[in-house]
């Protein structure tokens, strides 16, 4: 029981959903360096090549459009015609739209949801086959086998109330949260283990105007007084891809730095 075996992704085969930029980048960067074969799939094509060929020869591009169903049937086509076996799915792809309650426009919620819960059930049902193929099944008192892996990436806003008027988004992934427990439930019996990792705030596209504008306030209102890194987020990932976290199903796990339970007055 030594740490190179029991956190060792080596040689897996990993897909990262919006995997070229923000806290999917830092995602692929965990897995690329420490020896597994990752996969980038997102619409915006520029982006996906552009971290490939900064990460190395291990990461490889799929562009698709998760809005379009069709995209999503093409990724899942062209990984299985690379790859036999997925053990590791992340579902991170994500999008966000803040206004204010009296003008938030319906087609909002429909854009926001697609993308963050409707679209990770698609492309994880999708992937099952490739999952269900590369889970290894325990013998007993000899082993305990190695289960494919799900990891969704939610948000601390889908546990807490949000300042901020995203309505769309905190629902997307408060629903995120309980279908991650739902698939646990359905697919760890096909040994395929379903967690979800809630973000606090981290350097990313999405955050960007936010940080700008209330950094040092944010900041001030997290216990550690600081917002996340690549190797916060990536940590936590290679933790559950690994034997580390083989027995971890059906788990939100806050990676916040403690905002969720810091208290107000």
């Amino acid at each position: 029981m030594d740490v190179s075996t029991l956190f060792s992704v080596k040689d897996k085969v990993v897909l990262v959903t919006g995997g070229g930029k923000g806290i999917g980048r830092m995602i692929s960067e965990g897995f690329v360096a420490n020896g597994a074969k990752v996969y980038i799939s997102s619409r915006d094509a520029k982006a996906c090549e552009k971290a490939c060929e900064e990460l190395n020869a291990i990461a490889h591009a799929i562009p698709a459009d998760f809005y379009k169903l069709e995209d999503c049937k093409r990724l899942v086509e062209e990984l299985s015609k690379r790859e036999k076996k997925l053990h590791v799915l992340v579902n991170n792809s994500g999008s966000n739209w803040g206004e204010s309650y009296d003008g938030y426009p319906d087609h909002a919620w429909t854009r926001v949801l697609t993308l963050n819960l409707h679209r990770v059930f698609t492309i994880t049902q999708l992937c099952t086959p490739l999952l269900e193929a590369a889970a290894v099944p325990g013998d007993g008192a000899k082993s305990v086998g190695d289960p494919a892996r799900i990891i969704n990436i939610g948000s601390v806003d889908g546990l807490t109330v949000p300042a901020l008027e995203t309505f769309a988004y905190s629902a997307s992934k408060a629903g995120l949260h309980h279908l991650s427990e739902v698939l646990a439930h359905h697919l760890g019996k096909r040994n395929i283990t379903s967690n979800t990792i809630a973000c606090g705030p981290f350097e990313s596209k999405m955050m960007a105007e936010t940080l700008k504008r209330m950094r040092a306030q944010i900041e001030a209102s997290i216990p550690l007084r600081r917002i996340g890194t690549a190797e916060d987020v990536a940590g936590c990932c290679l933790f559950l891809a690994s034997r580390a976290g083989a027995y971890v199903n059906g788990a939100t796990i806050t990676v916040d730095g403690g905002s969720v339970i810091s208290a107000k007055l």
